[in-house]
């Protein structure tokens, strides 16, 4: 089976939780924009997390948006995930190298640097919702699991891992969510932090040969986990030509004749997927002549 997403309740409905396996579409990023290995470490952890939380959306339509925006040398991170399981994203410098951090590991953390972490839910209101926290450490998975409590008062733990090949390319991806609903008693939350506590790196359980499934029965040992949902996941761009020419457009026609008086063709890039389109000086009068009417 390809990648996918598990959720389940647990003792009692009082705890909910997410896994994910995310090797294939953390592959496809990084052959997309051709990133260095702690750029796609740091996007396919944004991508892991993106697309679970997506999975929390309440409509397939609804969209969430996750956006990093720090100092360090990868410039930022942004994804988009629907409710369906389609996700999507790009970092701004994707070719970013660094040295391996003091732990002898991706230097995620080094790569992102200081900033913020925001999260747009649009669900078809006159405006979405939005919340900002600031980064703890950079590593993503430290940083949801702040802006889950900080923003959304939901006491939650996430944990997110890429493991890179020597050539480079993804060995393994994957997540969890694990959240207290509000009612949650003493008893499960205790449970729940004992298991948090021993349990090993994301990327060990995957390269261990587990599943969404395993690492939930590891992480709700005890809590009587229950399989309510699983769902594929993908790497998809819904960018095409038509609405690359809406988006030009949509600019006004002063900035089409420009465009024209130069007499060279454009090129337009997709940043979520790396796609060019190119329109010649006859596409772009007759995008004029519509920009006009």
């Amino acid at each position: 089976m390809g990648d996918y997403i598990v959720r389940a309740t647990a003792a009692d409905a009082q705890i909910r939780a997410f896994a994910a396996v995310t090797k294939e579409l953390t592959e496809t990023a990084r052959e997309r924009h051709a990133m260095s290995p702690v750029a796609t470490a740091a996007l396919g952890r944004l991508m892991t997390a993106g697309c679970m939380m997506g999975s929390m959306l309440k409509n397939g339509d609804d969209l969430l948006t996750l956006i990093i925006d720090g100092d360090g040398p990868i410039g930022g991170l942004t994804v988009t995930a629907d409710g369906q399981g389609n996700v999507k994203g790009y970092a701004v410098h994707p070719q970013v190298m660094l040295p391996p951090s003091p732990a002898g590991k991706l230097d995620v953390g080094g790569a992102v640097g200081q900033g913020t972490l925001r999260v747009i839910r649009d669900m078809g209101l006159k405006e979405p919702y939005a919340g900002q926290t600031a980064l703890q450490t950079g590593e993503i998975a430290e940083d949801l699991t702040y802006y889950f409590a900080a923003s959304e008062q939901v006491p939650s733990g996430v944990g997110l891992g890429v493991l890179m090949n020597r050539d480079n390319t993804v060995r393994q991806a994957g997540g969890f969510i694990i959240q207290l609903m509000p009612f949650a008693e003493e008893a499960a939350v205790q449970r729940l932090e004992h298991n948090l506590q021993g349990i090993p790196a994301v990327t060990a359980m995957l390269d261990g040969g587990d599943t969404p499934e395993r690492m939930l029965e590891r992480l709700l040992d005890g809590l009587a986990p229950v399989i309510t949902e699983r769902m594929p996941v993908r790497f998809f761009c819904n960018c095409c030509k038509d609405r690359v020419e809406k988006a030009i457009i949509s600019i006004g026609s002063k900035e089409i004749t420009d465009m024209i008086a130069e007499d060279k063709p454009i090129t337009v890039n997709c940043h979520f997927c790396n796609t060019d389109y190119t329109f010649s000086v006859a596409q772009l009068r007759e995008i004029w002549k519509k920009a006009v009417r």
